[in-house]
């Protein structure tokens, strides 16, 4: 996928804090910009903060995309998928993490750092991005989640 005018939004709660370090440097080797909403350190933090920063850029199509942590997923997920325009999809394996970009065209890929290891991570990272829309049968669900 071309990804020459793309920057990617990463967001994490303190439990995702240090993979989402990892994705940055990871970004970095595939010569891939981001801008990391936070959170800025492992101290506390809360998910809703960070989700709705990169929520709102998304939406306001400062960004295409994103990449989200926190212990379970779900509380980011929940949160992003507020947003009209977002379709955050949780994933918690390379595979998922692929269908959620095939299948689910998902502008947001959100992962449960508690339960995934390193390697994993940017196996999944990569997965989402290297993934195609498959379009099709795909594309009229999305219609319909849309109410097109």
């Amino acid at each position: 996928m071309n990804f020459t005018n793309t920057t990617i939004g990463l967001a994490s709660d303190h439990t995702g804090f240090e993979y989402k370090e990892l994705i940055k440097k990871h970004l970095e080797k595939r010569g891939l910009r981001y801008v990391d909403f936070g959170a800025t350190s492992p101290e506390r933090s809360d998910y809703p903060d960070f989700a709705h920063k990169l929520g709102k850029a998304i939406e306001n199509k400062e960004l295409d995309m994103g990449i989200a942590l926190c212990g379970t997923g779900n509380g980011m997920a929940f949160t992003l998928n507020k947003f009209p325009s977002i379709r955050a999809g949780l994933a918690w394996n390379e595979e998922v993490a692929g269908l959620v970009s095939a299948h689910n065209k998902a502008n947001v890929l959100v992962m449960p750092a508690r339960f995934i290891t390193q390697e994993e991570v940017e196996k999944m990272v990569d997965a989402y991005l290297d993934t195609p829309f498959e379009g099709g049968r795909h594309q009229e669900r999305i219609d319909k989640i849309c109410g097109l």
